[in-house]
């Protein structure tokens, strides 16, 4: 498939992201920063995103499973992943943790258990939705240093 078939389907797959709420304008920011000089910047911010992520939410887990829940901690973590999701543009991660975050205020271990669900769950919806798009980012690039050769 030629180069530009695949950046529409990447540009489908971003605008379809934005449209569900899913990244906000800063994930736009974030790609504006990447050029010819940096091509994988978007893919490694992504990839530490990830891998801070999937982390922050194996710490939350293993907090919550507590027999007595360190509130401050928990909601530090989640207070942790909120910056991080911001930073990427995760706007339904972002939203999740705010909610999160208003459970660890009062102390509901209910509610934070709940509330880590929902987290896991945006953010594994987001997981996949990046990991397609990097995909495309990969052919795109891995195509146009063919043509370059």
């Amino acid at each position: 498939m030629a180069t530009g078939g695949l950046k529409d389907q990447l540009d489908v797959l971003v605008n379809s992201m934005h449209r569900e709420g899913v990244l906000d304008e800063q994930f736009r920011q974030l790609q504006m920063l990447q050029d010819s000089s940096n091509p994988g910047f978007v893919a490694e911010v992504i990839a530490l995103f990830c891998e801070d992520s999937e982390r922050i939410l194996a710490e939350l887990g293993k907090s919550l499973d507590q027999a007595v829940i360190d509130f401050p901690r928990v909601d530090a973590y989640v207070h942790q992943l909120k910056g991080s999701s911001s930073s990427v543009g995760a706007q339904h991660v972002k939203l999740a943790c705010i909610q999160f975050r208003q459970f660890c205020e009062e102390n509901d271990k209910e509610g934070c258990v709940r509330a880590l669900h929902v987290v896991r769950n945006e953010y594994y919806n987001l997981r996949s939705k990046f990991e397609i798009m990097l995909q495309l980012e990969q052919r795109i690039q891995a195509y146009e240093a063919k043509l370059q050769k």
